[in-house]
């Protein structure tokens, strides 16, 4: 009967069986038990030292949370639908465990800062560990760009051959964007680490609770400053699912490369057996399939963030049940990064390159063609001239299916006579990579500069 529910005093008639099953939020959020429980307990704990309940019942109840809570990690609780969610199914245990105490434990709070509080404390523990997995990922970046100094590969514009770069530089790229996912992460966690709790269902409470001592118990640097909006937005949550949004973008074109890379047309990388599958009727296969999971799950997530959003883009001002929503978009995609980056961060330490191919790659294309252009402009030329003379002698080699490299002084000469044999030192591989020595090139030197600066988390 809807009576016998802890909210069911107005109530004549027994909850639908399947509204009781379809409203029940219990099956996800009893995740959220170790923070509903720390969050009970400080807020017992401040009621005793207000004198709203008997200091005696404070400590009744603290000692029945901390039974519960063991209970539940040795697998010796059973979960009801038939009390909706994980603060209703510890509190029911709670009242049976111990009697009148445990129903004083409600006191001066609602489900609704409740839940908003046990959403604050599971994201900011997740947080933490999201920022430790991205430093593992990045650590691996930064072994294969140690590993591999010197490693000349072609980089590339609209998928066409570029300019030569060192691999390591092109690692270093995705450290960058690794590096401002974990800077996301940790402003996130700003706005994530503030007390809801003592908000009340929307208007706060009539009882003198000291919200500031439940924060210091709890970890909090401060408390929200206006009741109505502690309760009805989950823009921490939204903000955090944006941020994730952009890591798996990351981790996505990371994979779109190491699959490119790992075809017999690129032969670049290897990736260990052990992050392969093969093919159930094609015996020579070789599949990528975490990189391509990962890609995949880009767009889970993506869905996620426009989950919430829709969930919150209408809703008026304090709660609603809509906002139950939010937890399986963001538990999913807590569990997705998490995966991602372990997952990510393993496969690319153990990657293998292959150095020769790239380096042949890198010599293809016309690589070094800016660095004629370049070396006219230290001639004298202005660049715009130098750009079309070397759009020429490209022209030439199309033609007579030759590389820059290929031709003599005298083909050169006779595209501008201020080409001498010192060209042909400017334009190898090498030259072009070690030329481009500003902060923030590719060249050798700056290279390393980068990958110590990193490495020392600066």
């Amino acid at each position: 009967m809807s009576k016998d529910k802890p909210w069911g005093g107005r109530f004549t008639q027994p909850t639908d069986k399947f509204v009781e099953e379809f409203t029940a939020s219990i099956r996800f959020d009893k995740r959220l038990y170790h923070q509903d429980i720390r969050g009970s307990i400080a807020h017992a704990r401040m009621l005793g030292k207000q004198g709203i309940i008997p200091q005696s019942d404070a400590e009744t109840i603290v000692h029945g949370l901390q039974d519960i809570l063991n209970q539940i990690e040795t697998g010796k609780f059973d979960f009801s639908v038939s009390l909706e969610d994980i603060h209703m199914n510890i509190e029911a245990r709670l009242s049976a465990k111990i009697g009148e105490a445990g129903k004083r434990l409600h006191t001066g709070r609602s489900r609704n800062d409740q839940v908003a509080l046990d959403i604050r404390l599971y994201l900011r523990d997740e947080l933490v560990e999201i920022s430790a997995y991205l430093d593992l990922l990045i650590d691996s970046l930064l072994y294969q760009a140690e590993k591999n100094l010197g490693v000349i590969m072609p980089g590339y514009t609209h998928l066409q051959t570029a300019q030569p770069i060192l691999f390591s530089h092109h690692m270093l790229a995705y450290v960058e964007m690794f590096k401002r996912d974990k800077g996301r992460m940790e402003d996130c966690l700003k706005r994530v680490n503030v007390l809801p709790l003592g908000a009340g269902a929307l208007a706060g409470t009539t009882f003198p609770i000291d919200r500031e001592y439940v924060a210091e118990l709890l970890d909090f640097p401060e408390v929200t400053r206006n009741s109505l909006d502690s309760v009805s937005d989950r823009d921490f949550a939204l903000e955090f699912l944006a941020a994730a949004s952009i890591l798996m973008v990351h981790l996505s074109r990371f994979s779109e490369e190491l699959i490119l890379w790992s075809t017999s047309e690129f032969k670049f990388i290897e990736l260990s057996d052990a992050f392969c599958t093969g093919s159930s009727i094609m015996p020579q296969k070789k599949n990528p399939d975490v990189p391509e999971l990962v890609r995949g799950k880009s767009g889970r997530v993506f869905g996620n963030l426009m989950a919430l959003l829709t969930v919150m883009k209408s809703l008026p001002l304090a709660y609603n049940k809509d906002m139950q929503e939010d937890k399986e978009p963001l538990f999913d995609t807590i569990d997705t990064i998490k995966g991602s980056l372990k997952i990510f961060a393993d496969m690319v330490r153990e990657m293998r390159v292959n150095a020769e191919n790239m380096r042949t790659a890198a010599a293809k294309g016309f690589s070094t063609a800016t660095d004629v252009a370049d070396y006219l402009v230290r001639k004298g030329m202005p660049f715009r001239d130098a750009h079309e003379v070397v759009g020429k002698a490209v022209r030439y080699c199309i033609e007579k299916d030759k590389d820059l490299p290929e031709l003599t002084i005298a083909e050169w000469k006779g595209f501008s006579e201020r080409i001498e044999e010192d060209i042909f030192a400017a334009i190898t591989l090498d030259a072009s990579v070690n030329a481009r020595r500003a902060t923030g090139g590719t060249a050798l030197e700056r290279v390393k500069e980068e990958i110590e600066r990193d490495k020392a988390g600066k």
